[in-house]
């Protein structure tokens, strides 16, 4: 029976998962040994599962027998030569590399707690989350070695820095610091901590909208969320070669960029480098990608460049598709079908709930510009800010909230447990974005709870309101925020970065107005754009609309750490 059948839907549960996985309450349980050396065992070790293609083109393939024996050598060395024990908090600064993939494996072999950080992360940004964790150790390269070496004083637990492509025999680096050339560590035998189900495993640090960075910390069970969302949502099947363009600075990153696809014994591309069309199709092309999962920002981006790139490259690899870090506009599925000949899925997660809850199936019909219906095994609602009690009438906006439990939702915010408890109201785990469900069970982004707009007492989602300006011919990005007005409380604003070929002018500006007020009402119409270059962005790809709001009030921005250097 095909898995997408509405039957077998009903079915689904996070049992299933545990069964397809050959384990049973109790057991141990250690996602590094789950994700490698399980395929070995299993008869899978010369199947490849990494193929890395680094910024200068090279590409370096990986079989499972491989990544078993490169992570036992990552094991061993922060066992024995690291001093990394069971619990330490290991963070991971490094590009997309090899090493980055297989010592995350590693780190979690040992008991330790991987937490993966961006790599364009300045010393502050470092400094917080690093401190705020206590990290033991932290595995980087010599390009961003320089940061943590400025940072080192404001760190008194960091102990060891492991430099990944050091000079021969350790030359130039200091006191704690120490060189590992991976090639030179396989290991074909470690025994890898017995972890159970409820051991810590990772650690992501999310900004939210306000307020310090925190870290929702998950556990070595959260493979069970991993492994059926990847299967049923992602559809990865033995024969796919599968593509997550996150970074696992970004949860997307490990759970679907690493858990997901290696709990499956798939096939994945790594892709080390910056973004381009031509770069982006050429890897789609090489590599026969199957299963594509990337971000509506890069989406939108590859949209701008137009269909061209597209008809240049052979592409028919390609049969499934999703989006994933922010709601995707309507404009790009539709631009997906014409470029692509498929539909993007959008799904909903976030870094606290570790997998997805609410998506666009294969084989469900897509509405545009709709996140989907819950997870077959997940329960959602719409429900009352403050009360957290259910809304049972369509269209109507409150705050999306998951009911507990699943695998994957985090079990604390790290040092902040009265953040981690003012997540939950009513039973339920509030996700703090609003929505609504539609008659059919679509449920429907709106915008953050502090990101939606009220005109005259009615309430405007910015992403409405952007998916309206993207449709403009003109228009490449854009953003909405609400702007005090005496009279009606707030108005609509808007931040536009043009397409090549357009320059901003009043009779620009008008036309746009008068475009949005067409499609979606006089109230959502923007009161005034303001025409920039760039628009600030997370280094996930989400724009930072809290940003462009205290600018707009020359107000603090409060955390901007995952802000895009680029």
């Amino acid at each position: 029976m095909n898995l997408h059948d509405a039957r077998r839907r009903r079915r689904l549960s996070w049992e299933q998962a545990k069964r397809d996985l050959g384990y049973r309450d109790g057991d141990p349980l250690n996602l590094g040994r789950l994700c490698a050396d399980r395929h070995v065992d299993e008869g899978r070790g010369e199947r490849v599962a990494l193929i890395h293609e680094d910024h200068e083109g090279q590409v370096r393939r990986y079989t499972f027998r491989d990544l078993m024996e490169l992570s036992n050598g990552w094991a061993r060395f922060l066992s024995d030569q690291a001093s990394v024990c069971q619990l330490d908090r290991v963070c991971l600064f490094l590009d997309r590399t090899p090493e980055l993939y297989a010592a995350f494996l590693g780190i979690l072999k040992t008991g330790a707690i991987a937490e993966p950080l961006f790599p364009v992360f300045g010393e502050d940004a470092l400094t917080a989350r690093m401190l705020d964790s206590g990290a033991a150790a932290v595995i980087t390269s010599r390009r961003h070695l320089g940061k943590l070496r400025r940072t080192r004083s404001r760190l008194p637990d960091l102990r060891t820095v492991v430099v990944v492509d050091a000079e021969p025999g350790g030359q130039g680096l200091r006191q704690g610091e120490m060189a590992f050339r991976m090639e030179d560590h396989r290991d074909a035998r470690f025994s890898a901590a017995a972890t159970h189900a409820e051991s810590p495993s990772v650690l992501h640090y999310t900004s939210g909208t306000t307020g310090a960075p925190k870290g929702a910390l998950h556990v070595h069970g959260s493979v069970f969320a991993q492994y059926l969302t990847s299967k049923v949502v992602l559809d990865i099947r033995d024969d796919d070669v599968y593509w997550c363009t996150a970074d696992p600075g970004w949860v997307t990153g490990t759970s679907y960029g690493i858990i997901g696809p290696w709990s499956l014994g798939a096939t994945q591309v790594v892709l080390d480098g910056g973004f381009s069309s031509e770069r982006w199709y050429g890897t789609i092309e090489r590599h026969r990608v199957s299963v594509w999962y990337t971000a509506p920002t890069a989406i939108r981006m590859l949209m701008k460049d137009g269909l061209d790139p597209v008809r240049r490259r052979d592409l028919s690899s390609l049969r499934h598709a999703c989006s994933v870090g922010e709601p995707l506009n309507p404009e790009a599925v539709r631009w997906g079908r014409e470029a692509f000949g498929l539909w993007f899925h959008d799904t909903f997660w976030q870094t606290e709930t570790g997998a997805i809850v609410v998506t666009n199936l294969p084989g469900m019909p897509v509405k545009p510009g709709s996140m989907g219906r819950p997870f077959p095994a997940v329960e959602a609602a719409i429900v009352e800010p403050g009360t957290g009690v259910p809304i049972a009438e369509a269209g109507r906006v409150g705050l999306l909230a998951i009911r507990p439990p699943w695998p994957s939702l985090m079990r604390a915010y790290w040092n902040n447990t009265a953040a981690y408890y003012g997540k939950f109201l009513n039973g339920w785990y509030v996700s703090g974005d609003r929505a609504s469900v539609d008659d059919d069970g679509y449920f429907w982004f709106c915008g953050r709870d502090d990101d939606v707009i009220n005109t005259a007492g009615h309430l405007v989602g910015p992403f409405e309101v952007e998916s309206a300006l993207l449709e403009h011919p003109a228009v490449a990005e854009s953003a909405a925020i609400g702007k005090p007005d005496p009279v009606s409380l707030e108005v609509v604003k808007a931040f536009v970065a043009l397409r090549p070929g357009f320059e901003a002018s009043e009779e620009l500006e008008l036309d746009i107005m008068n475009f949005v007020r067409k499609r979606l009402s006089p109230l959502a119409m923007p009161q005034e754009i303001a025409f920039v270059d760039r628009l600030p962005k997370t280094g996930s790809g989400k724009i930072l609309r809290r940003m462009l709001r205290a600018r707009e009030l020359g107000q603090s921005a409060g955390d901007l750490s995952t802000m895009d250097g680029g």
